[in-house]
C-alpha cells in the first residue's frame, strides 16, 4: 500500500525587506502555508524537523546520523517545520536530563564561546580582576545591573548608557587594574579597557556582541512563533532579561 502523504499548516516569520538598525516588529510578518511531513524522493540526506529554531524534533530523515524521533539542536529557520538539506550545523541531543532550551544558549554557541574564551584564552587565576562587557545582553538597563549583582554574584556592574567617561568608570570599579577583559562589544569600551589593563593581562575578543563554580542561568521565554518578532525587538531594546527563547512546541 502506498504511503499516504500528510500535510500540515506551517507558520513562518519572514522579513519585510532588508533590516537596517535594530529590528522592529514592523520589519517582520507571519506567513502560513502547507508542508508535507514526508521528504520527497530526491531529498538525499535531508532531515524534516519540527520547531524550527534551535531545538528540533526529527519527523522524517534520509540522513544516516539522524532518525525519526531524534531531538537535535542547530541553526534552522523561524518556522514550525523545516526541511534541512545542509545538516552540518545539526547536533543530536544525547542528554535529556536538562531543559532542552539550554541547547540554544548555555550548551550551544553562546555558552561554548563563553567557556572556551574565559578558560582557554583568559586562563583565570585566583585573585584576578575580571571585567566582562555586555555581561547581560547587548542592551543595558537598571534592572540588569541589579540582577548581575544579586543573582549572578558580580561584585559590581554598571549600565554603559549612564556613564559619560568609560575610562573613569573602569578606574572607579578597578582601581588596581584589570587582569582579564572579556570583550563582547569593541569600540569605546575596548579603548577604555586597554588603558586599564594590568601587566600580563589577557583580553578575550569574543565578538562585537561567564565563572568558576556553580553556573547560574536565566532565560526569557516567549511562547508561540507569533511572539517571535516582539521577542527579537525586546533583545535590542533592553526589555528581555536572560537568554531570549521562543517556545513553539513542547516535547
Amino acid at each position: 500500500m502506498a504511503q499516504v502523504e500528510e500535510h500540515v499548516n506551517n507558520k513562518q516569520v519572514l522579513a519585510v525587506g532588508y533590516i537596517t538598525g535594530n529590528p522592529k516588529q514592523t520589519d517582520m510578518y507571519l506567513k502560513s502555508s502547507t508542508i508535507s511531513l514526508q521528504l520527497p524522493p530526491e531529498a538525499s540526506d535531508a532531515v524534516l524537523l519540527i520547531v524550527g529554531y534551535g531545538v528540533c524534533k526529527v519527523l522524517d530523515s534520509k540522513h544516516p546520523d539522524f532518525k525519526k524521533g531524534d531531538l537535535v539542536w542547530g541553526v534552522t529557520k523561524w518556522e514550525e517545520y523545516s526541511i534541512i538539506n545542509k545538516t552540518d550545523s545539526l547536533f543530536k541531543i544525547e542528554h535529556m536530563d536538562i531543559p532542552l532550551s539550554y541547547y540554544t544558549g548555555i550548551l550551544g554557541m553562546p555558552g561554548m564561546t563563553a567557556y572556551a574564551g574565559f578558560y582557554e584564552v583568559g586562563v583565570p587565576k585566583k585573585g584576578d580582576y575580571v571585567f566582562i562587557s555586555s555581561a547581560f545582553g547587548a542592551v543595558g538597563s537598571k534592572d540588569k545591573v541589579e540582577i548581575l549583582k544579586s543573582k549572578f554574584g558580580f561584585d559590581g556592574a554598571f549600565n554603559y548608557k549612564e556613564e559619560k567617561d568609560l575610562d573613569a568608570t573602569l578606574k572607579r570599579y578597578f582601581p588596581e587594574g584589570i587582569d582579564i577583559y572579556f570583550d563582547n562589544v569593541g569600540g569605546d569600551m575596548l579603548d577604555a579597557a586597554l588603558v586599564n589593563m594590568r601587566r600580563r593581562g589577557r583580553i578575550v575578543v569574543a565578538g562585537m556582541i561567564s565563572q568558576e563554580g556553580k553556573i547560574t542561568y536565566v532565560e526569557d521565554i516567549a511562547k508561540d512563533l507569533d511572539s517571535g518578532p516582539a521577542a527579537l525587538e525586546a533583545m535590542f531594546t533592553g526589555r528581555s532579561a536572560g537568554k531570549q527563547v521562543v517556545l513553539i512546541a513542547h516535547e
